[in-house]
């Protein structure tokens, strides 16, 4: 199967965050108001806290790749938790003391949605436990993941021996060089 040009990596540079209305008709209302109003679901009744297949997570407002199941883990606490996101870069930490408590809130970085928290208090080598709601997230399982266009974060998952790398369609021949 060919690897998609319309990759996320190309559609996260051009992404303009749609505006709230835009949003409302995009997004279910828990989905609306975790992401745009740092709203928090219900533990243990949502998507993907008891999510145990392979796969990837990424923001649902933009789709751009946030977490790997490969960094996700069974904190107890009800919502999805990971050790670390793909990368540094896709995710924002900010002071939060909102409800008389001092926490680090996590939003991703193109589409400035509202992810969770992160907390100091998860498994090594990390240490940290980045709670994040299922509705700031849709999760792209690991068969789908070339298909929809996420053949670049595979890698991984190839060296956990859960999948075969991804296949490339050749470019044709170039009809000059015969």
């Amino acid at each position: 199967m060919a690897v998609t040009t319309n990759s996320p990596a190309t559609i996260m540079q051009s992404f303009q965050k749609p505006s709230p209305a835009e949003l409302k008709k995009k997004l279910d209302p828990m989905q609306f108001h975790v992401t745009q109003q740092a709203g928090t679901e219900p533990a243990f009744s949502n998507a993907y806290w008891d999510n145990h297949q392979p796969g990837i997570y990424v923001d649902v407002v933009s789709g751009e790749p946030l977490f790997s199941s490969l960094d996700k883990f069974d904190s107890g606490c009800g919502w999805p938790s990971f050790s670390k996101p793909l990368s540094d870069s896709k995710v924002l930490e900010r002071s939060d003391h909102s409800y008389g408590m001092d926490r680090t809130e996590v939003r991703s970085k193109t589409a400035d949605s509202h992810l969770g928290h992160v907390f100091e208090d998860g498994p090594g080598p990390t240490h940290l436990r980045y709670c994040i709601n299922s509705a700031s997230l849709r999760f792209i399982p690991l068969e789908k993941m070339e298909q929809e266009g996420y053949g670049a974060c595979l890698d991984p998952f190839v060296k956990a021996g859960l999948c075969k790398p991804p296949t490339h369609t050749p470019p044709p021949a170039n009809p000059a060089n015969k």
